[in-house]
Parts: structure tokens; C-alpha cells; sequence
């Protein structure tokens, strides 16, 4: 390292310069040896005048000595610079040692001045510690070395830049903090800084995610959160609240105040307060009002802090009763109904006397227990309740002779004719009587249907949420699905980007058909049986099994030869294995092992396969075994029975092998089952195989490439209108694409102000509109267009059903369904146009 290096060091140091170095002792040894030259040379002059000699002689012996003198006081001077130098070269080189990065200095021609050894060991693997292999340090980054020259520039205008970037520099990533910096005093010095920032990176990026987490969860939690200021106007409020109150939150924060918000605000208060007097604990329910007049009953639960004296800052948590008190009202209206039906319904009725025997029974109670009506008259209560509630039943008989009823019914067993029966009991006392009278229903059958009632309302629910999820879904693969097609416009196949593109649109049709499953599945609907072959359905299907079983048990696909073809629904037999699938997977807790086999099978003679008798032919055969716990024998025969099952409650919705039944039995084939508990169980279907003779009729498949014959383009005038912004992008821009005038809007109001716009320019050809849209959705803008223009052809787009328009659709009307790609886009469009 030369002086020059270790004084711009020192000057980016915020340290003296070299060149600079103390002046004291220094400038007082100069005044000093120049005193002595004068007193030396007086003295010399002294000397000649007194000798006689000659004023030359002794003037050029001076001089002599005044230059010797000079030298060495100048070398004297040299050695002191440079042992100084050298310390602060030594306490540089200590400091940007001991820095926490690594640290390189470079001149104006970029060549390395200094590295510390950070930067030597940074550099190791990539190439000699200079500023280009830094940058290839960083080779990974294509927009690294524009970086760097932008950092160089601002160095080159005095100012000093950072940029983060990441390497990936012995297969790990790692992200620095590129620093330039100009070093003052020598232009185009520049020292560069190095950090290691990744653990800063990945703290930040922990924090931000659970930033985004808590608002996520505040905007999405099912109560209404706020805060509000001494004038009581919001300072916070999340989406839930500001959606209950229909105003959007911004609007809320710079207008909205609390007591704007509330029917009767309280009286005497302050306008932050909820209850009259406040306190620093409010808590009361309140009837809340939002646009339009809508009101609603909430429950708010307020803390007001002082923060500072005249600074109030409330915390409010918000629940909307409406939903609450509906509930209760259904709740109570579903009591009146039961007790209604109870009382009129024919149940067990017996008059108890007070020695416990029953006086008087009904003949309903005597049929519940398989006895006639004179053998149960006479004999005692007691005998007749089970041991294990007996006692019980009993002491609650006694406070009912005390005159009390009992507060609620009793759920006790009976003993009756050969069999128990478990009954609901109620019990009270008679007016002006000993004798209390008893009601028995038999909850026997009343079980039954709850548990069916509550199966079918969760199967309903669950409908109806595969139908919501479904259609949401549809917009988005609609999206991701549309603007793949516009990026394989721009990069054909052997770009690099290509098979990128289309892993995400394969693994979104995939998506799709998973949709469409959840859409067949709320419609319940029926699709045609096609010519199939087994082995495709179940390639195709194993790739659902394997993430519905679980990392923890292995799947065992082995297909079978020479099988032949079957006649069957492809969504139905997916079902199918997605049923069987399910049941092994729950059988294996612990893990195991789930075998899906296919064979061909014959048989001459008739066999019993379950409790149907298969005919001789020619079968396909597919078995789904597991290893799991098994099937005790006492519920072989009822695993095929609607809403039979044994796991716990809310964990099985009991339809699941009935439904493989019935779309077996309903494809003409059949099932068999063997199981052994502790080994496994093996289900076996077995499904006509077709003769090589019969015809086959192909099968009908929509693909992308259907219209490619034909020329999809065009002039025509189009508004298409869409609420969902990336549906409506990608379409208006592949329609633009193909040659068409496409108007946008993102809701009917918006169609209509455009369509106003357009009265005096192009005649519209064609409407493409969303069917589902907030306000104004998609029949009724179809209805307003065609008054206005009765020969207007229609497309309407939606993720439902053509089912669910099917009073809306008539000529010049066409259904595009929701996911749909660019060539399905444009055909659709040209098949209307063309019309």
C-alpha cells in the first residue's frame, strides 16, 4: 500500500492526512537550527575578521555547511513523514480489518487499491479480491452488473448509493448490502462496502409476514373491531365492521364518527362513550344503522384509554346479533313444532300411583315394549326401567309426588319383550291427585332421523359450499389459465420460458377438472356413461388419491393387460375410487399400504358377490385393498347402508360406500368385499367388460385446439363487461388480439354509461357479460341491451351452470362456463358472430 493510498485511507477515515504531519516538535527544531546557522555564521565572520582571513574563503565554508546542515534536517524530516505514515497505515489497516463486512478500495480505473480480509475470503472460489469478481459474485442476477454501474455513477456525481442483492455463490443464498461510497480528496476512489445482510432480510421478512398475518385476520374475523378518538371519530376500523356498516373503511377514517352510527346514541355522554356516563369498561347491546337504512342489533364491548390528558384512544369489539337472535328464533320456533308434534304424535302414556305401580297404560307404550295392555297394568315401574338408571329415575319420580315436574325429560332404557327400549320420559304430578302421569317416546326412531337430518343439512351445506368454492375458483383458473394462452402467443415452443408457462396451465386444467368435480358434486348431477378404458380413469386419478391418503401410507398402482373397454362415467368411477380411497386411509391411522389392482376376470357359472348373485360373462375387474384395521363381521352387512357408520361423530357423513354401491349397481356392475380385522380389507368392483365387437362411439372432448381450423378472428364492435378485473383483462385483450373492438366495463352500471358514450360511434355486435355481479348482474343488463337493440346477440360467461340460466337463454343467446381459454374465448365469439 503506497502513501498515497494510506492518506486517501486516512481521509475517508475521517483521519488526518499523511502528508499533513504534526507541526510542533517538527517546526521548533527548524527554528532552532536555523538560530545556530545564523550564531554559527557570525561566528565564523568574527573569526575571519580577527585572523585576517579572507571574507570568500570563510563565506563559501559557511554555505557548505548551511547546505550539509540543510540535507540533514531535510532527511531527518523524510524519515519522521514516513514512520508516521507507516503508524497510520497500521492503524487503517487495523480498522477496515476489524470491520463487520467486507471492504475493497478502488481507483478511478476500478483497480483494486485495498482489501481487507473479509473481501479475500468473500472472493474465494470466484477469483482474485478485486471489484469484477465481486460482481461475478453475483452472476446469478442478470440486472447485478447494471447495478453496480448505476452505483459507480452515483460515486462518479459525489454521492453515496447501496443495493441489496442476493448470491448464489456455493449453492446457498446469501444477500449483501452493496455499498459505494466516494472517498473525498481523490477523485474516482472509491470504496466499495460489503455486508451480510440475510438474517437482517429474513427478520424483516418474518415481521412483515406476521404484520400481514394479524391485518388478515382482523380484516377477516367474524366480529367488528375499532378504535375511536376524544371527538369520536374512527381511527381504526376492520373490513368486517366497515363492510356490517356498508361503508368502505377510508371513508369511515376521514368521515365517519360513532355515534353516527348508532340509532340512539346515548344522552349525556361523551361522543366516544356507548353507554350514558361512560366508564372506562362499556359494555351494552345497541341497535347499529349503515347506508340505506339498514340497522342491525350488535353487542359492543368498549375500553376507553387516557392516554395523555384531553387524548382518548377507545379499543371496541363488535357482534352482530342478527344472525344470533334468528337462530334463537328458529330454535324456539323448531321447540314449538317438535312439542306440537310430540303431543299429537301417539306415544307411550302411563298413570303412575303412589306405590309406584302403573295404573293405566296405553296402548302405544305396550306396543313400544312388546307387552300387551293387561300384562303391563299392575306391575311395578321399577321392574321395568334398566339397573344402571335406575335409581336415578326413581328419585326424580319422587319430587314429581312432592308436586314437582321434572325439569327436563329423561333419556332411560326399558326392559321390554325380549328387547331394550330406549324412551325419552316425562313425568308430573296430577291435579288434586297422588297418581303422576307419564310420557314415553321412543327415541328409537327419533335417533335415526336426527342423525339423518343432520346428516343431510351438512351434506346440503357442504353442497353448497363446493357450489360457492367452485365458482370462485373459476374465475381465477379463468385468469391464470387466459393469460398463459397470451404468454404462449409470445413465447413459442423451444423458448425458454415455454415449458414454464405450460406447467402452470396444465397444473391449472388440473385445477379445473377438480372444480368441475366440486360442481358435479353440489348439482348431484348425473353424467352419460361413456366407453372408457379403467386403466386411463385410474392413471388419471392417482394423482388426487395420493394427496387424499397422505405422505404416511404408500399407494400401489398396478395395471392389469388385455382388459378391454367398459361403459361407464368417469366422474362417477372417480368417486368411486376417491370414496374407497378415503375409508382405506382412515382405516390406517398409523400408516400403511393402499393396493389399486385392475385384471380381467371370467367366470362360468353364477357367483354371490356381496348380497347380489353376478351372472357368468366377461368382467373388469378393479381391487382397492389396504392394510388397515379391518371390518368386524357384525358390520359387513350394513357398510352399504345410508348413514351407517362407525367413526365419530361430525367425522363421517355415512354415504360414502352406499354412493360406491349405487353408482356400481347403477353402471351394472358389482361389488364385493372381503375384510379381515387386524389384516386389512379388499373391495373388488366388477365392471361388464364390452365385446370386441360392439361399436364404439368415440368420445366427445372439448379442447383447445377444436377451433384451430378455423380463422377466430375479426371486426366486430364487442362490450364485454366483468367484475372480476383479471377475467375481464385477459379477454379484452385476447379478443383485442384477434381483431376486434372490445368496450370494457366492470359491472352493468358501468356497460350502460359506456354504451351512452357509444350512441353516437359503432353499432355494437356482440355483448359478453358476467352472469353473477354485484348489483346489476348479468340477465338483467342482457334484458336492458335488448330492449334497447331486440337483435343484440348475448354470451354470458359465469363459473354456475347453463342450468342456472336456463329461463334467461333463448336466440341469439350463447353460454360460454367458467374456466374457459383464449381459442375458447375466440370461438365462442366468432360461433355468435357468425350466426
Amino acid at each position: 500500500m503506497t502513501t498515497d493510498h494510506a492518506a486517501f485511507i486516512a481521509r475517508h477515515h475521517r483521519m488526518p492526512p499523511p502528508e499533513k504531519p504534526p507541526e510542533g516538535p517538527h517546526h521548533f527544531g527548524m527554528i532552532v537550527a536555523t538560530i545556530l546557522i545564523i550564531l554559527y555564521l557570525s561566528v565564523c565572520l568574527g573569526v575571519a575578521v580577527a585572523m585576517d582571513i579572507r571574507k570568500e574563503a570563510v563565506m563559501a565554508a559557511g554555505v557548505a555547511f548551511m547546505v550539509a546542515a540543510g540535507i540533514a534536517i531535510l532527511v531527518q524530516r523524510v524519515f519522521d513523514i514516513r514512520s508516521t505514515r507507516e503508524k497510520e497505515r497500521e492503524l487503517l489497516a487495523e480498522v477496515l480489518e476489524g470491520s463487520r463486512g467486507a471492504r475493497l478500495i478502488t481507483d478511478k480505473t476500478d483497480k483494486t487499491v485495498y482489501v481487507n480480509q473479509k473481501f479475500r475470503i468473500l472472493c474465494e472460489g470466484v477469483g482474485t479480491p478485486s471489484l469484477s469478481s465481486l460482481i461475478l459474485l453475483f452472476h446469478g442476477d442478470i440486472e447485478a452488473g447494471a447495478h453496480f454501474r448505476q452505483l459507480a455513477d452515483q460515486v462518479h456525481r459525489g454521492l453515496t448509493d447501496s443495493v441489496d442483492l442476493c448470491s448464489t455463490h456455493g449453492g446457498r443464498e446469501t444477500w449483501y448490502e452493496i455499498t459505494a461510497q466516494p472517498i473525498p480528496g481523490y477523485a474516482g476512489h472509491t470504496h466499495w462496502r460489503v455486508d451480510d445482510i440475510t438474517q437482517k432480510r429474513s427478520a424483516d421478512r418474518g415481521i412483515r409476514d406476521e404484520r400481514e398475518k394479524l391485518i388478515d385476520f382482523t380484516d377477516n374475523a367474524p366480529v367488528g373491531f375499532f378504535s375511536v378518538d376524544e371527538e369520536g371519530r374512527f381511527v381504526f376500523v376492520n373490513a368486517t365492521l366497515a363492510r356490517w356498516l356498508g361503508e368502505d373503511i377510508q371513508t369511515l377514517l376521514r368521515e365517519g364518527t360513532l355515534h353516527t352510527y348508532l340509532q340512539d346514541p346515548p344522552k349525556n355522554a361523551h361522543s366516544y362513550d356507548i353507554l350514558p356516563g361512560g366508564g372506562a369498561k362499556q359494555m351494552t347491546e345497541v341497535v347499529m344503522k349503515g347506508q340505506g337504512g339498514r340497522t342491525f342489533a350488535a353487542s359492543i364491548s368498549q375500553a376507553v384509554v387516557h392516554e395523555a390528558p384531553g387524548i382518548v384512544r377507545t379499543r371496541g369489539v363488535v357482534h352482530d346479533l342478527t344472525a344470533e337472535r334468528a337462530m334463537r328464533q328458529a330454535l324456539q320456533a323448531s321447540e314449538d313444532r317438535f312439542q306440537r308434534f310430540f303431543e299429537e304424535a301417539p306415544l307411550g302414556i302411563a298413570v303412575l300411583n303412589s306405590q309406584g305401580v302403573l295404573a293405566d297404560v296405553n296402548p302405544a307404550l305396550a306396543a313400544m315394549l312388546g307387552y300387551s295392555v293387561e300384562d303391563l297394568e299392575g306391575r311395578y315401574l321399577e321392574a321395568l326401567i334398566r339397573e344402571d338408571r335406575r335409581a336415578e329415575s326413581l328419585e326424580a319420580l319422587r319430587r314429581t309426588a312432592d308436586g314437582r315436574s321434572l325439569r327436563a325429560p329423561m333419556e332411560v332404557t326399558l326392559l321390554g319383550e325380549g328387547r331394550e327400549v330406549v324412551v325419552q320420559m316425562y313425568a308430573r304430578r296430577l291435579g288434586g291427585s297422588d297418581n303422576s302421569v307419564l310420557h314415553f317416546i321412543d327415541l328409537t326412531d327419533q335417533k335415526a332421523l336426527e342423525e339423518q337430518f343432520v346428516q343431510s343439512q351438512k351434506m346440503q351445506a357442504i353442497g353448497q359450499l363446493a357450489g360457492g368454492v367452485a365458482h370462485d375458483f373459476n374465475n381465477l383458473l379463468t385468469a391464470m389459465i387466459g393469460f398463459c394462452d397470451l404468454l404462449l402467443l409470445r413465447h413459442k415452443p423451444g423458448d425458454p420460458s415455454f415449458s414454464d408457462i405450460m406447467q402452470i396451465k396444465q397444473n391449472a386444467n388440473r385445477a379445473a377438472n377438480l372444480v368441475r368435480q366440486l360442481l358435479a358434486f353440489s348439482r348431484q348431477q348425473t353424467l352419460r356413461p361413456r366407453v372408457q378404458d379403467i386403466g386411463d380413469i385410474l392413471t388419471e386419478v392417482s394423482h388426487l388419491l395420493r394427496r387424499l391418503i397422505g405422505a404416511n401410507i404408500e399407494l400401489d398402482v398396478v395395471h392389469g393387460q388385455n382388459l378391454g373397454l367398459v361403459r361407464v362415467d368417469v366422474g362417477q368411477m372417480e368417486q368411486v375410487l376417491i370414496n374407497l380411497a378415503v375409508n382405506a386411509r382412515d382405516a390406517m391411522e398409523g400408516g400403511g399400504k393402499l393396493t389399486i389392482r385392475t385384471y380381467a376376470f371370467s367366470n362360468k357359472a353364477p357367483m354371490e358377490r356381496g348380497s347380489d348373485d353376478m351372472p357368468p360373462g366377461h368382467w373388469v375387474a378393479l381391487e382397492v385393498s389396504d392394510t388397515g384395521c379391518g371390518i368386524p363381521a357384525e358390520n359387513l352387512t350394513r357398510i352399504f347402508e345410508p348413514f351407517f357408520t362407525t367413526k365419530q361423530v361430525g367425522q363421517g357423513t355415512g354415504l360414502g360406500l352406499a354412493t360406491v354401491y349405487g353408482i356400481v349397481r347403477q353402471t351394472g356392475g358389482y361389488l364385493h368385499v372381503d375384510s379381515t380385522v387386524g389384516k386389512g380389507t379388499s373391495f373388488t368392483i366388477y365392471l361388464p367388460r364390452l365385446a370386441e365387437g360392439e361399436v364404439v362411439q368415440p368420445v366427445e372432448v372439448e379442447s383447445d385446439d377444436s377451433a384451430s381450423a378455423h380463422d377466430l378472428t375479426g371486426t366486430a364492435c364487442i362490450l364485454l363487461v366483468e367484475d372480476e378485473d383479471a377475467v375481464r383483462t385477459f379477454s379484452a385483450r385476447a379478443l383485442t388480439n384477434k381483431g376486434y373492438e372490445v368496450l370494457e366495463a366492470e359491472s352493468g352500471e358501468s356497460a350502460i354509461e359506456v354504451i351512452s358514450r357509444q350512441q353516437q360511434g359503432r353499432k355494437l355486435d356482440l355483448l359478453v357479460t358476467d352472469v353473477i355481479m354485484p348489483n346489476m348482474d348479468g340477465p338483467t343488463l342482457a334484458k336492458y341491451m335488448r330492449e334497447r337493440d331486440p337483435g343484440l346477440k348475448i354470451i354470458f360467461i359465469s363459473g354456475y351452470t347453463e342450468e342456472k340460466l336456463k329461463d334467461h337463454m333463448g336466440d341469439n343467446i350463447w353460454f360460454l362456463p367458467k374456466p374457459f381459454t383464449l381459442k375458447q374465448l375466440a370461438a365462442k365469439v366468432k360461433e355468435a358472430l357468425e350466426e
